[in-house]
């Protein structure tokens, strides 16, 4: 696996490590590459790198109904839509005779991002083909894609190591790996991070996409018992050797963005929501976070604050970090920034016409566009509807969450030929 070659490497590198913040010699900064086989993931020319976000999908819902197919059929429309309006210009060289390591991509990027199949409705022999339905719009635009894994995705006849190997096999641009053997504890194997490049020959990356596995659900198998609701603490060691090993190969972490997705929302976020303000915090709160499991670690009430060591390493290593972003809650679309750890976390938007909703909810993706490969720099951030309506456009930057923004929502679709322009201002 591409994870335990990855480990194997850096387990490598650390033997005889040169002082913090010495650049490795060039052929061991190849060798942190988790990727080297697959597209060089690249800024454009113009210095911007776009994400969108499908989330919530959730598949597979009462297959033996027509409600269900139909229902996946509607998830399909939906991610066509977007991926045909939202997908920005883009330069995608092949070099004809050159091995696939030397292609280059600077097109924007998806994540989907958790509880892609309602594992509960699904067979155990023929569960992971909802996976070929899920990437099959991907794969015929060819854009470069990663997975995180929810709750739903560990049930008794599917769980996230099926989905990762279902994926890695049908889908040749997605980014999606295991994390090293032992981390990620019981039913989490999907902790992986990807590097994205300012251009094709640089040495070192300039943003860091980090994944992490909330796990949840069930194990699989006849004797199906509940899995833990929370990244594993193994996850916090691991972000510290892999931070540490990034240091020491590129240079201080200061000169590089990150960006982190978790499926289920760190416990802050419980606290978090009575706090939020429309003004200034836009998008929909309809979803309170007040039942069991509806944020990591309160499935089981004993369990409470277990991901609290999860939460610690992730603000103390990981610099320059633009926002954690999560799903889970279908009825949650804001961005707020926590005080104490001084972060952002945002919602995504629920993608797929499986699993719950509410009246007025709709369906759709939050996009992300880096108008700059400079970590300093703020991200552009919103909420785009099915039909094309867009709104909650916000900046996350360092003054995000001190000010109030007033957001102007506009409708887009492909009779309009562009994306509409929100305008947002700082009071």
């Amino acid at each position: 696996m591409v994870g335990i070659f990855m480990h194997t490497l850096l387990e490598q590198l650390t033997h005889g490590m040169p002082t913090q913040h010495t650049i490795l010699p060039l052929d061991k900064q190849h060798n942190l590459d988790p990727y080297p086989l697959k597209p060089r993931l690249t800024f454009k020319a113009n210095g911007t790198f776009k994400l969108t976000i499908f989330s919530d999908l959730h598949f597979g819902e009462n297959p033996w109904d027509v409600w269900g197919p139909e229902q996946d059929a509607n998830s399909t429309r939906v991610m066509k839509r977007v991926l045909g309006d939202e997908r920005p210009d883009y330069v995608y060289v092949y070099g004809a005779i050159s091995p696939i390591s030397d292609m280059l991509f600077s097109r924007e990027f998806s994540v989907l991002n958790g509880d892609l199949i309602t594992g509960e409705n699904t067979f155990k022999e023929n569960a992971t083909t909802l996976i070929d339905q899920i990437v099959k719009p991907l794969n015929d635009i060819e854009v470069p894609f990663s997975s995180s894994h929810g709750n739903h995705d560990n049930q008794a006849n599917i769980s996230h190591v099926d989905e990762i190997l279902r994926e890695q096999s049908v889908a040749p641009l997605s980014y999606t790996r295991m994390g090293p053997k032992g981390v990620g504890g019981e039913g989490g194997p999907g902790n992986y991070w990807v590097p994205i490049y300012r251009t094709k020959t640089d040495l070192a990356p300039v943003l860091i996409l980090w994944f992490f596995d909330s796990r949840g659900g069930f194990s699989p198998g006849a004797n199906s018992t509940r899995l833990p609701d929370w990244v594993d603490v193994s996850v916090a060691d691991w972000i510290e050797s892999e931070t540490k090993i990034m240091d020491e190969a590129w240079g201080p972490a200061e000169k590089r963005g990150a960006l982190a997705f978790v499926h289920i929302p760190p416990f802050i976020a419980q606290e978090l929501q009575p706090g939020i303000d429309s003004k200034k915090d836009p998008g929909l709160n309809a979803d309170l976070l007040e039942g069991l499991g509806s944020v990591q670690a309160t499935t089981d009430p004993t369990s409470l604050g277990k991901d609290a060591i999860f939460w610690d390493a992730l603000n103390k290593y990981i610099k320059n970090l633009h926002a954690l972003i999560s799903g889970h809650d279908h009825g949650n679309e804001w961005c707020v920034r926590e005080p104490i750890k001084d972060v952002i976390f945002c919602f995504d938007k629920h993608s797929g016409y499986g699993g719950y909703t509410g009246d007025d909810w709709g369906y759709g993706v939050r996009n992300l566009l880096f108008t700059s490969p400079d970590p300093n720099k703020g991200v552009e951030t919103w909420i785009r509807l099915e039909e094309g309506e867009t709104r909650a456009h916000i900046t996350l930057n360092r003054q995000y969450g001190y000010g109030h923004y007033l957001v102007e929502t506009k409708f887009s679709g492909p009779e309009m030929g562009r994306k509409s322009i929100i305008h947002f201002y700082s009071t």
